[in-house]
């Protein structure tokens, strides 16, 4: 059975969302957690598909992953016999092997829809980013979810930056690359506005992030904020074939997933199959 985890954490204190030797990250605790739930139950020990994985430090209030699990496994986690009330309770038992540390919860668990998968079914993650940029805005108790930038930032060059970068580009100026891996995506919205607080928030959406995409969004957004570089130059750097060096990444902290999309279940199966495909430019062969 295909189980859909709804998960939050705090990214302080992990060394990102992938399982890595040594150090602790959000897949390897919950991994973990659904080794010792499962124990000596059949089939090999459990393993996540995430919807997006976060780097150290970034938080998620709405990452999404699935897991397949055999029917012993599934008595073992929940310990009942009484149907949809086995899935519902993963959520519970996995918080519950989390819960000293309290930065990492599984809110819900649910049967996931035929030809659901956490990654290649997403039609659009979205980020929200968090900047003071004002003494008023710095509250000491966000501090570990708002990045400070020392120049108070300009919010409307920013917003005229961000309207030249929407749309389906190669955001190749914009990512850490990785070798193999396209940097073609379709940015959704990129939008900045203040809270009540006066703290700067962006929300970005596309339909997929490549490597640290997103804090270079914003750190070239608060470059443009700070006089440094002009708006349109954002959307010239879209015609670079590497990475840009004209403005640093934006710290982790300030970063969390707060959704994933998904389309109608009768979809799903036909977006995974879409999304594994390689993505290319209008005018590039396939």
């Amino acid at each position: 059975m295909r189980v859909r985890l709804d998960v939050a954490y705090d990214g302080t204190g992990f060394a990102g969302w992938a399982a890595q030797p040594g150090l602790r990250t959000a897949q390897g605790e919950l991994e973990g957690a659904l080794a010792v739930a499962t124990g000596r139950a059949a089939g090999e020990p459990p393993r996540l598909v995430v919807a997006g994985r976060t780097d150290a430090g970034v938080h998620a209030s709405g990452q999404v992953a699935h897991v397949d699990l055999t029917p012993a496994q599934l008595e073992a986690l929940t310990r009942r016999h009484d149907g949809a009330a086995e899935v519902e309770g993963v959520a519970r038992r996995l918080t519950g092997l989390l819960a000293a540390a309290g930065d990492l919860v599984v809110q819900r668990s649910t049967t996931a829809p035929a030809g659901f998968d956490a990654r290649f079914s997403a039609v659009f993650r979205r980020y929200r980013y968090r900047i003071a940029d004002r003494l008023t805005a710095r509250d000491p108790i966000d501090r570990h979810r708002t990045a400070v930038s020392p120049r108070e930032l300009d919010e409307d060059r920013m917003r005229a930056a961000a309207r030249g970068l929407v749309g389906l580009h190669d955001f190749a100026a914009f990512c850490k690359p990785r070798p193999g891996a396209t940097t073609i995506r379709e940015l959704q919205a990129l939008t900045w506005d203040r809270d009540p607080r006066g703290v700067l928030v962006a929300e970005v959406r596309a339909d997929a992030f490549c490597h640290s995409m997103v804090r270079a969004l914003v750190g070239a957004s608060m470059a443009v904020g700070s006089g440094r570089i002009a708006p349109e130059r954002l959307a010239d750097l879209l015609n670079a074939s590497a990475r840009s060096n004209e403005f640093a990444v934006a710290p982790a902290h300030g970063l969390t997933l707060v959704e994933v999309g998904y389309p109608p279940d009768a979809d799903l199966a036909a977006q995974a199959e879409q999304a594994r495909a390689r993505r290319t430019l209008p005018d590039e062969p396939r």
